[in-house]
């Protein structure tokens, strides 16, 4: 199985997950042009998609979504409040609708020889979701976009082997900086994004002796910066209570606009 991020942050994320024969792209956030210049660099064309996969609605997340599926017939798999929203974004042109796939949060369902599983997030969308993903013995996850996780989001990402969780924002530099009062309460209430302690005590929660890799992602370019996502995580997976250290996992930042390095496990 391969993980591989596109794009990530909060102008844009795109994320490929993929084994031999089947390809899927986790949300399509940036231009079509930006998608098939990240898929070339990894080997792959639009033609080899086999479906893209929507957490949600909001513009980071499906802005290149009419051009793909259009051009290139991509199924297009949300849940039914996901592509109500999709259908009524007018900005993303009219998608045919035999190309809609409806799933539901702890409903899995199969693409070729890829399971996929969606769940439950907290987020101020229609009705939003994760995607964890099997294949033979492996499992991976991308969860993003969560204001808040609890212990259903905790059993969720438990056994992975590579996930990539969301280290949105540093708490202090959001309080501090130039967003509106509203969008400052927005983003840090419980339907917002995961700041980078809350994100460390949650991988806390999910830490086991085969996780191989951990993937920052969805960074807010305003209010966090790269190392500062890396060294919070670091720091709160040291002071929790459980026997591991972050020195023990591999963790590393998802880069925004640049395609990250594919991860083969």
């Amino acid at each position: 199985m391969r993980l591989c991020s596109i794009a990530s942050g909060s102008s844009g994320n795109c994320i490929y997950a993929g084994t031999e024969t089947t390809h899927v792209l986790v949300d399509a956030g940036i231009s079509g042009k930006r998608v098939e210049n990240g898929l070339n660099q990894i080997g792959l064309t639009g033609h080899d998609i086999d479906g893209i996969l929507i957490t949600h609605e909001h513009n980071d997340h499906i802005a290149g979504l009419g051009v793909l599926s259009r051009r290139y017939g991509i199924p297009i798999y949300a849940t039914p409040g996901t592509a109500a929203a999709i259908r009524s974004c007018r900005s993303l042109g009219v998608i045919p609708e035999e190309l809609f796939c409806e799933v539901h949060a702890d409903q899995p369902f199969a693409i070729k020889d890829l399971c996929i599983n969606p769940m439950q997030i907290s987020h101020d969308a229609a009705e939003p979701v994760g995607y964890r993903f099997s294949y033979g013995s492996r499992r991976a996850a991308v969860c993003t976009d969560l204001g808040t996780y609890n212990e259903y989001t905790v059993e969720c990402l438990k056994g992975m082997d590579v996930l990539l969780l969301e280290a949105n924002h540093d708490v202090n530099m959001l309080q501090v900086g130039s967003y509106p009062y509203y969008l400052k309460q927005r983003i840090l209430g419980n339907r917002g994004h995961l700041s980078n302690e809350n994100s460390g005590r949650l991988l806390s929660r999910v830490l086991h002796d085969h996780l191989q890799r951990v993937i920052l992602g969805h960074l807010s370019h305003e209010n966090n910066l790269p190392e500062l996502a890396y060294e919070t995580v670091r720091m709160e997976i040291d002071l929790a209570d459980n026997p591991y250290r972050a020195g023990d996992f591999p963790i590393q930042v998802a880069r925004r606009s640049e395609v990250s390095e594919m991860i083969t496990f």
